[in-house]
């Protein structure tokens, strides 16, 4: 079933939880009590709402403006975003377009991404905003990625997981028609599920995000303007031979408000090849996928039959 006709949403709130504390050290209790509350939110929503004030209002605020100066840029301007990896540029679709930053915690890309849309100087002002948005938030990745490893016991594994993945940000803006009708539902991105590691996705100002439970409902996710929702993708997925499901989600477009969204993806390099480890395979959990190759698996959602397939993964690599 496709976006457009599947029944309403609902409104829930998704558990929230608080990345704030001074003392969320690992090994210690508060640490022990988050990574709980991260593994039962994951196993049963495939996402949660998070709180981590590391990232203050005014620099949100100062990203927000950001993108909208980067927004009203031309469109011959906005497709210098170029990058070598496929769908990590720019993208204009309908409603939705974006632009996207590789290795965005890192200054001298993000001062390469401003030099493609303003070759002459780039751009001083907003590559430091993003660099600093970017990197605060890759301590909350990090955490939760650790977190998650802990939980399932294959912490051994974190410092190479860390290693094999990158930082992609995506920037993005969802228009509606100007002759949309007010009270009309437009989809802004079809249903989907990301491909990547963790998503951590911010909303401004103006709400849209939707997420499939597991009995098939959807439900609105309305997140304070202060937090981030943060998304098991399939490569995690994968990698814990199915223990958390990957966040199904869309985004909904109601009436002609503009809504503008961050989202940090941690990505496996084009070259890794996710596969379980053994202390996840046993009687009680058989291998569910086979190993792939990130850079396949991706490719392969570029086709019609990922298009099509409701679970790119499961298409892919169930066994």
């Amino acid at each position: 079933m496709d976006s457009d006709s599947i029944p309403p949403s609902i409104s829930l709130q998704l558990p929230v939880i608080d990345f704030s504390n001074q003392t969320l050290k690992p090994g210690s209790s508060k640490w022990d009590e988050v990574k709980a509350d991260v593994r039962k939110a994951l196993e049963e929503y495939g996402c949660f709402e998070a709180t981590f004030d590391k990232v203050s209002v005014e620099l949100k605020k100062s990203v927000f403006e950001a993108m909208e100066e980067l927004f009203d840029l031309p469109v011959q301007t906005k497709q210098r975003n170029v990058s070598s990896k496929p769908f990590h540029g720019y993208i204009c679709h309908n409603l939705y377009q974006s632009l996207g930053i590789d290795d965005a915690n890192v200054l001298v890309e993000v001062n390469d991404f401003t030099k493609q849309l303003w070759p002459e100087h780039g751009n001083k002002s907003i590559s430091e905003t993003i660099h600093r948005f970017s990197d605060q938030l890759l301590e909350l990745d990090v955490m939760v990625r650790r977190m998650i490893m802990e939980s399932f016991g294959i912490e051994k594994y974190i410092h190479e997981h860390l290693k094999s993945t990158n930082y992609l940000l995506r920037m993005m803006k969802y228009t509606t028609p100007l002759d949309a009708d007010v009270e009309e539902t437009k989809v802004g991105l079809p249903a989907h599920t990301d491909k990547n590691i963790i998503t951590i996705l911010h909303q401004y100002q103006v709400d849209g995000l939707e997420v499939k439970t597991k009995d098939e409902k959807w439900i609105k996710v309305k997140p304070s303007q202060d937090s981030f929702v943060v998304m098991v993708g399939d490569s995690l997925c994968a990698l814990l031979n199915g223990r958390l499901p990957s966040s199904y989600h869309r985004v909904m477009m109601m009436g002609n408000k503009t809504r503008y969204s961050t989202a940090l993806f941690s990505v496996p390099k084009l070259e890794t090849i996710i596969d379980s480890p053994e202390e996840l395979v046993d009687e009680e959990h058989p291998r569910m996928f086979k190993p792939f190759d990130y850079k396949d698996f991706v490719h392969f959602f570029h086709t019609e039959a990922g298009r099509k397939a409701q679970s790119t993964l499961h298409a892919y690599a169930a066994l």
